[in-house]
């Protein structure tokens, strides 16, 4: 991820700054293009929550996964309302950083809610994260960990 977000800091739900070359090394990364107002987001949130926990927090080691929101919210003040209501313990792109409209355009983002997972390089994995989560669960994860290239010691 050191090639998409080079330069840039993410933050976490709490509001703290993080270093993405650190928060992102070595994982397959979900970019969570999504808004409060949306209301197909906020029935999908839930679900990619409940994914992210039982990766992160049920599985030991806990799976090299994580999650940048990019947000289509109205204003900063929505976007932490929506992070603090309804988010997984994930990152996120700053409201104000004028990247995430490089991102939308890099991933041809037409329509939210989008799950783009993505290599370390930031070269598509899938672009239908969302519609995997739902169709398979957590099996899922284990195929864009094949397509990652990067993880051979995990498993579950």
């Amino acid at each position: 991820m050191v090639d998409v977000f080079s330069g840039r800091l993410l933050v976490s739900k709490d509001g703290r700054s993080v270093d993405p070359e650190e928060a992102l090394e070595n994982k397959v990364v979900g970019l969570y293009f999504s808004a409060g107002w949306c209301s197909p987001c906020r029935d999908f949130t839930p679900v990619l929550c409940d994914f992210y926990t039982e990766l992160l927090e049920e599985t030991e080691p806990p799976a090299p996964f994580e999650v940048v929101f990019i947000s289509s919210d109205h204003s900063a003040e929505e976007m932490v309302s929506y992070m603090r209501a309804m988010h997984g313990d994930w990152l996120a792109l700053p409201f104000h950083d004028p990247y995430k409209h490089d991102l939308k355009k890099k991933y041809n983002i037409t329509a939210i809610p989008k799950l783009v997972i993505v290599k370390q390089t930031g070269e598509v994995i899938t672009d239908k994260g969302r519609k995997q989560i739902r169709d398979k669960g957590l099996s899922c994860f284990r195929n864009w960990l094949e397509g990652a290239d990067i993880f051979q010691n995990f498993s579950n």
